[in-house]
């Protein structure tokens, strides 16, 4: 069994960290309605309880030791305004009482949390976090040469979706899960080292891009010409045989191709 599956039709995975098992998200951005009215002028009603009702509906699923949120868990970027606040505390409150701990590796949208919440949870380096065999980062920074030596690699930041369309011209926009090799030589090249001292394992190590938690963030379509990644080390960390799946399980094949 792979160290990171996905929960059916959910944007989330377990992760088995040996010593205990996680429950693995990526871009909550908690207060996310109140940034798009003052960047958009978009209204819309906050769906702060739906989203903490349906990670805690994953928490009573999954019966993880911990949850771990690969970055962008606030959506304002800096300090946290009163609507990311409220939201945090009560997702916080809600894992408090079932006794289970939170852990951040933090995006380009958490630059306030660790003064915010203080030791309410727990923030990892922005290089990435790592338990056992597999290593966490939120995508938005290279990540630190200790996380390279994880057997499989999350991230999120991407936010990875498709574009179907139908033969009359239909089409819906899907999140996506991305899954493949690791290349090495990127990482090399930026640490200014030849690959062979990277130890790259063989098979080499799986990068997992989770979808989006929140489902009003947007997204990155794989699919798409004129759509760019925004990590910097892809796409040319990512071999060509990695795939896309939806979040149902359907298997798409290898992404370049869809």
């Amino acid at each position: 069994m792979a160290a990171v599956e996905p929960v059916p039709g959910e944007p989330a995975a377990v992760a088995d960290c040996g010593d205990e098992r996680a429950l693995v998200v990526a871009d909550y951005h908690a207060g996310i309605e109140t940034g798009l009215r003052y960047e958009r002028g978009v209204e819309l009603r906050s769906d702060a309880d739906g989203r903490r009702t349906r990670l805690l509906a994953l928490v009573e699923r999954v019966e993880p030791d911990r949850v771990i949120v690969l970055g962008d868990l606030i959506h304002r970027i800096g300090d946290p305004g009163v609507d990311e606040r409220d939201e945090v505390v009560a997702l916080l409150d809600a894992l408090d009482d079932r006794g289970l701990p939170l852990t951040l590796v933090p995006g380009n949208h958490d630059g306030g949390v660790a003064e915010a919440y203080g030791d309410r949870l727990t923030v990892a380096d922005a290089g990435g976090h790592r338990r056992g065999d597999v290593g966490f980062v939120h995508g938005h920074t290279w990540p630190d040469r200790s996380i390279l030596g994880a057997r499989t690699l999350c991230m999120g930041h991407e936010h990875p979706q498709v574009r179907l369309e139908d033969e009359v011209g239909g089409g819906r926009t899907e999140k996506t899960w991305l899954r493949g090799p690791l290349r090495a030589d990127p990482f090399a090249d930026e640490l200014g080292v030849d690959p062979a001292a990277l130890s790259w394992p063989d098979p080499p190590p799986e990068l997992v891009v989770f979808p989006a938690f929140n489902d009003r963030s947007g997204g990155t379509w794989i699919n798409v010409e004129g759509q760019s990644f925004l990590a910097p080390f892809l796409p040319a960390a990512l071999d060509d045989a990695a795939e896309a799946y939806l979040l149902d399980g359907t298997r798409l094949g290898a992404y370049r191709r869809i």
